[in-house]
């Protein structure tokens, strides 16, 4: 299971209209090797779903993830800060054991 805080589903839907994505594209998010860390976060909007693919929806919001890519992310939570001092999307992963200063990187 994956959680998608209201912030950041609201974030993702603001994101589809500025990038006038199609209204039933679903942000994929994946999990590649590489980073100061061993493994980054991808993210995406994408159309398609296959069968090798999990739908998590929140807010009106979808994201979309691989199986292969869930399995470093099962219970995860997507948040997202704003402002002057935010940081953006906010992986609160707890399969990751270390995470870069970015937070855009981690190792399991």
């Amino acid at each position: 299971m994956i959680q998608v805080t209201e912030m950041a589903a609201k974030k993702i839907q603001n994101l589809k209209q500025e990038d006038n994505a199609p209204a039933e594209a679903m942000l994929r998010v994946r999990v590649k090797r590489g980073g100061c860390s061993g493994f980054s976060y991808k993210m995406e909007f994408d159309t398609q779903k296959s069968s090798h693919d999990q739908v998590f929806e929140s807010g009106g919001a979808k994201v979309i993830i691989d199986d292969q890519s869930l399995l470093y992310l099962i219970g995860m939570v997507l948040d997202y800060e704003g402002g002057l001092n935010g940081k953006g999307f906010i992986f609160q992963n707890p399969n990751a054991t270390k995470s870069c200063g970015c937070g855009s990187s981690f190792a399991v």
